[in-house]
């Protein structure tokens, strides 16, 4: 049987943020979308749960990492108790993150090494375009940046 919260177990909104490094107004925001919780005192003012900092900090690593809201909040969804995450839900959370990150990575990569020639016709190199993307073959592969995203030219039909 879980044993009740004391006082002590339980910081305000300005400690969390103290604590987490996080704006009061992300506290709010983070809260107003199910991310995390607060208690409510009887005049009305928030107390969060200690443990808070660790979902706090999980949320800032998984924006660090590129994730966006929507994913940190199927990955706290996915916790099968309703708390913060334990070491053992990191492992899986991460693991579960590698894929897109190991993606991702591969995109910047090559975004870097491409960077001063062609941003990957979408199309900021209209100059040189007109010699990799003759007749906006690129656009029949789908919108964005076609040769970031991994497709090659030769992969494109012919010109006309």
């Amino acid at each position: 049987m879980p044993r009740e919260l004391r006082a002590s177990d339980l910081i305000t909104i300005g400690q969390l943020s103290q604590r987490s490094g996080v704006a009061t107004s992300a506290l709010r925001y983070y809260e107003s979308i199910g991310l995390i919780t607060a208690q409510r005192t009887s005049s009305n003012q928030r107390r969060f749960r200690r443990a808070t900092l660790r979902t706090v900090a999980l949320i800032r690593v998984a924006q660090g990492l590129g994730l966006g809201l929507e994913e940190v909040r199927g990955a706290l969804a996915s916790l099968p108790h309703g708390g913060p995450p334990t070491a053992a839900d990191w492992e899986r959370l991460s693991a579960a993150w590698r894929d897109g990150l190991d993606e991702r990575i591969r995109q910047l990569s090559m975004l870097r090494d491409e960077l001063t020639s062609c941003i990957g016709c979408g199309c900021l190199s209209l100059d040189r375009c007109a010699l990799y993307n003759r007749a906006d073959k690129a656009a029949t592969r789908g919108p964005g940046p076609r040769y970031l995203m991994g497709d090659s030219a030769s992969a494109m039909p012919a010109a006309p």
